[in-house]
C-alpha cells in the first residue's frame, strides 16, 4: 500500500475512532472513486455510509455512526437528520452576459485558493454559475475567500444540502447484445470501447460501479447497474433481455449525454 493511502486510512480511523470514544456521529473528508473503495474495504464492518450530497455523487464523505442510531446505514433512505449534519452547498453566480464557465474552471480557481481538494465534493455546473457540495467547516473561508474564476467575478451564498440544484442531464437509450454480463463487455458496449481497452480502464482504476471502483473486469453486472467512467461519463444497464440464436444477451443501456 502507497504512503498516501496509509495516510488516508490513518485519517479515516480517527473519525472512527472518535465517534466510538464520543459517541457521536463523525465524517471524513471527501474521498474520491478509488479511496472510497479503499475505505469501504477498510472499514466494511462498522457503522458507516458514504454520502456526497445526492445519489449518484461522485466524491463522498464517510460517515460513521454510534451504536444508538437506528436503521441500516447501507440503506439509501438513511439520513442523521432531516438537515444534514456535514455538507452544504456553495451556490456561485456569475453575471449575465458572462461566458459559461466549465467544471475545470470552478475546480481552477478553487484549488489556486490553496484549499486541497478534499475539502470540496461534487462541482454541478449551472448556466449561470454552479452548486459547489462542500465540508461545512469551509462556509466561512469560501464564502469570504472566493471570489473569482476565469474572468469572472462571483457571488457566492450558502443553502442547505437537499437544496442542492442537480444538472441537467439527457440520456440516450442504445440496444446491443453481449457475450455475457462481465462488467468488460457491458462497458465496451455502454462507451463504445474495445473489450480489450474497457478491461484497460476497469484494471487502471477508472470505472466505478454502483458507485465503487470496481478492479475486476470479470465483474458481473446487473439490470439496475449504474457505471461510470472516467472522462467518458455514466451508464445505467436498465435492462437485461433474452438471448439471441447466437446465444448472446440483449441488454439496454441508458447513457448520461
Amino acid at each position: 500500500m502507497e504512503r498516501e493511502d496509509e495516510l488516508l486510512l490513518a485519517a479515516i480511523e480517527d473519525k472512527y475512532q472518535q465517534c466510538q470514544e464520543r459517541s457521536m456521529p463523525t465524517a471524513s473528508a471527501f474521498l474520491d472513486m478509488r479511496q472510497c473503495a479503499l475505505a469501504e474495504s477498510k472499514f466494511r464492518f462498522t457503522r458507516h455510509f458514504l454520502w456526497g450530497g445526492y445519489e449518484d455523487a461522485e466524491r463522498r464523505i464517510m460517515v460513521f455512526l454510534p451504536d444508538y442510531y437506528e436503521g441500516d446505514p447501507q440503506d439509501p433512505a438513511f439520513r442523521l437528520y432531516p438537515e444534514d449534519e456535514f455538507l452544504e452547498v456553495l451556490r456561485v453566480s456569475i453575471p449575465k452576459g458572462s461566458r459559461p464557465l466549465t467544471h475545470r474552471d470552478y475546480l481552477g480557481s478553487i484549488l489556486a485558493l490553496g484549499i486541497d481538494r478534499s475539502v470540496t465534493g461534487d462541482i454541478l455546473v449551472q448556466p449561470l454559475g454552479a452548486d459547489i457540495v462542500i465540508l461545512k467547516s469551509m462556509e466561512d473561508y469560501l464564502l469570504s475567500s472566493y471570489t473569482s474564476a476565469g474572468r469572472a467575478t462571483l457571488t457566492t451564498s450558502i443553502a442547505p444540502i437537499e437544496e442542492l440544484r442537480l444538472a441537467e442531464t439527457k440520456m440516450q437509450q442504445k440496444r446491443d447484445t453481449v457475450a455475457s454480463l462481465r462488467l468488460d463487455n457491458v462497458v465496451s458496449s455502454a462507451f463504445n470501447l474495445s473489450r480489450g481497452k474497457a478491461q484497460d480502464a476497469i484494471r487502471g482504476g477508472i470505472v466505478s460501479l454502483n458507485g465503487l471502483q470496481c478492479l475486476k473486469p470479470d465483474a458481473l453486472a446487473e439490470e439496475g447497474d449504474k457505471i461510470t467512467l472516467r472522462g467518458m461519463g455514466k451508464a445505467v444497464l436498465r435492462e437485461v433481455g433474452g438471448t439471441t440464436r447466437k446465444d448472446r444477451i440483449t441488454i439496454i443501456l441508458d447513457k448520461y449525454i
